[in-house]
């Protein structure tokens, strides 16, 4: 959106390109030409457009810096894009920039089961409508042929980053036919953001069920190594769940109370992310 602040993104390492594309605002320069999905018209917008000229790894984000899923103690996407071990990531070919199960993982959709949900999950009209339900019928329209996974897994929340070489290995026109399914959709927006959601580490090659070991994956993503991890799936010193999914104003300065902190003294406590 236009009225949000993306500047945090010039403080990325330099040598880093930024495109920022705008969905609401017609004359931006870089937009979709639907704003559906979600995230989702943007990202396949930037791949349709530039297809024959990708180079190295594209890391998807979203615009806003503090953001409730970014796999940080305090939020932050500005760390998470610091830490990324780009090396590693030529190796996966993609990764999900989350290594915290919670959302997502070990299970998040049952595609076969889902589809025999009754109404209100699967009427599309209706404000309970789940992407679970619709999740088997889309599938079979993206990847014709493939058979349905019995479970969809994979960490929330469509921010990742893809090598170049892996993005080829589909034709261009795959993702062609994924925008025009999502421009012609009926399915509101959340539920087809959510179903392209969970279906990006489908679509760069992953298994339908990819949840790395979120320990593993600090060490092995963010160079984050050591942590002490609760579960195979969470390391609260890293991310915990946060109380809402819009943080306060004026956030990291001011807790959820909206109280002032010192938030220098609380980066201060955490080396491991911020430095010592």
């Amino acid at each position: 959106m236009d009225t949000l602040n993306t500047a945090w993104l010039e403080a990325t390492p330099p040598g880093w390109q930024k495109l920022v594309y705008v969905v609401d605002d017609p004359s931006a320069a870089l937009k979709p030409p639907s704003n559906k999905g979600r995230e989702s018209s943007v990202y396949l917008t930037y791949i349709i457009d530039n297809y024959e000229k990708l180079t190295g790894t594209i890391i998807f984000s979203h615009a806003s810096r503090y953001q409730w899923h970014n796999d940080d103690p305090l939020y932050d996407g500005l760390q998470v894009l610091r830490h990324l071990q780009l090396p590693y990531i030529q190796t996966q070919g993609y990764v999900s920039l989350r290594c915290v199960w919670t959302i997502g993982c070990p299970a998040e959709i049952h595609p076969v089961t889902e589809a025999l949900a009754p109404p209100p999950a699967s009427n599309a009209s209706s404000q309970e409508a789940r992407a679970g339900s619709f999740y088997k019928e889309v599938f079979q329209e993206l990847f014709p042929g493939d058979q349905v996974p019995e479970v969809v897994a994979a960490p929330c929340c469509a921010q990742f980053a893809v090598t170049a070489e892996r993005i080829r290995t589909r034709p261009k026109s795959d993702y062609e036919r994924y925008r025009g399914w999502l421009e012609k959709t009926p399915l509101r927006d959340s539920i087809s953001g959510r179903i392209m959601e969970y279906s990006w580490h489908i679509i760069f090659g992953k298994d339908p069920v990819s949840c790395p070991n979120a320990k593993q994956c600090y060490c092995n993503l963010y160079g984050i190594c050591d942590l002490n991890c609760e579960e195979e799936g969470v390391c609260s010193a890293m991310y915990t769940l946060a109380k809402y999914s819009v943080l306060p104003e004026g956030w990291p300065d001011v807790d959820w109370d909206g109280k002032w902190r010192n938030v220098t003294e609380i980066r201060g406590s955490l080396p491991y992310v911020y430095g010592s």
